[in-house]
């Protein structure tokens, strides 16, 4: 027998919604989304989580272990990836507009998402390397932060993000987290392992 499930209420005096950042050069940021969209399926709320950068498959084909498991849970829980692959690495055929322009859907897709009130948490995964890489612009990423709806939840993760874009981010961000490498199997040559990495 299982409880029913209630969404949030998005009424009048319902909370506001909070901005959640996953930043820095450890491992984790697109984990700990993994974990805050569980937490907020468990209380009835409808998540989307945008992936930018990534294509959703590694190897090539096969479906990322995140992946999979988050279509169990749909349609509560939706992964959509808007990226083409590796940017610059591993035999990477596209170029760097073509990146841009996948990168701009996937914003776009986001933005569409947030107007439609369909959605309780929206999680726009490697959104801050894509601006790093200059696919996405800062403000754009700004923009669309002022722009959620006041009961909306919003996170925000990726690495090689500057001092600068941060200080900016933190302007309109709630709750902030940096992952710190303090030791990783790549550090020993170990590669990247199923159910753990990917």
């Amino acid at each position: 027998m299982t409880a029913e499930r209630k969404r949030p209420s998005k009424g009048k005096g319902a909370s506001k919604g909070l901005v959640v950042v996953y930043t820095g050069e450890g491992k984790g940021k697109t984990t700990a989304a993994f974990g805050l969209a569980l937490r907020a399926i468990g209380r009835g709320w409808k998540v989307l989580m945008v992936q930018f950068t990534k294509m959703g498959e590694w190897p090539p084909g096969e479906p990322m272990g995140e992946i999979a498991g988050a279509r169990r849970l749909e349609p509560d829980f939706k992964v959509v990836s808007t990226g083409i692959g590796f940017v610059n690495i591993f035999g990477d055929p596209y170029t760097f507009d073509e990146h841009r322009a996948a990168a701009q859907k996937g914003l776009e897709l986001a933005r569409e998402a947030m107007r439609s009130g369909e959605w309780d948490l929206i999680i726009l995964d490697e959104i801050l390397g894509a601006v790093s890489q200059n696919q996405i612009d800062l403000e754009q990423v700004l923009h669309y932060l002022k722009a959620k709806p006041r009961t909306l939840d919003l996170c925000l993760t990726g690495h090689d993000a500057k001092k600068e874009f941060i200080d900016k981010l933190l302007e309109v961000t709630d709750l902030a987290t940096e992952m710190v490498k303090l030791k990783h199997p790549f550090d020993t040559g170990r590669q990247a392992r199923k159910g753990i990495d990917y």
